[in-house]
């Protein structure tokens, strides 16, 4: 699985949940809708660069704090299809496994990133490209693979259980 993307660069670290999606809009459920509030507390202007083809590039300890799931969910809704960081909060990391975010750790590759660079992951090798410089990262197991093909945790249980 190859995903490309056109960076977006936060190179703030120890970004938290609470500025990335402030808990007034907790209350929102239609995954639109959450879109309007991404980013709110930290840069709002930054959903201005998203896009279908966004790789946001992050410092380390991005997405630490709270557990909400607003977050990713905003994120894949705004068009961001994978995240390359230095470091990502356990909880944040494993909610974006979860609801089928893409999700790497290659602090080199976000060294070499600038805003608009050209961004290649390779889910199976284990790659990430940095306008045309590669850059290693753990290969992503193929149960994983799986997982985001089926759209997150739910669908692909649902899938492997036999249910609908």
């Amino acid at each position: 699985m190859k995903l490309q993307g056109r960076a977006v660069v936060i190179r703030q670290d120890d970004v938290d949940t609470d500025v990335l999606y402030p808990g007034a809009y907790l209350n929102v459920t239609d995954v639109e809708k959450m879109t309007e509030y991404l980013f709110e507390g930290l840069d709002p202007a930054l959903r201005d660069e998203l896009g279908g083809d966004t790789a946001l590039v992050v410092g380390s300890n991005f997405g630490a704090g709270s557990s909400r799931e607003h977050v990713p969910q905003a994120m894949a809704a705004s068009g961001i299809r994978f995240l390359v960081g230095k470091s990502f909060a356990r909880i944040f990391y494993r909610n974006c496994i979860n609801l089928a975010l893409p999700i790497v750790v290659a602090p080199d590759a976000v060294d070499a990133s600038s805003s608009g660079s050209a961004l290649e992951l390779d889910l199976e090798a284990g790659v990430v490209t940095v306008d045309g410089r590669s850059y290693p990262v753990s290969p992503v197991p193929a149960f994983l693979r799986e997982m985001f093909a089926a759209g997150g945790l739910v669908p692909w249980m649902h899938e492997r259980l036999g249910a609908a």
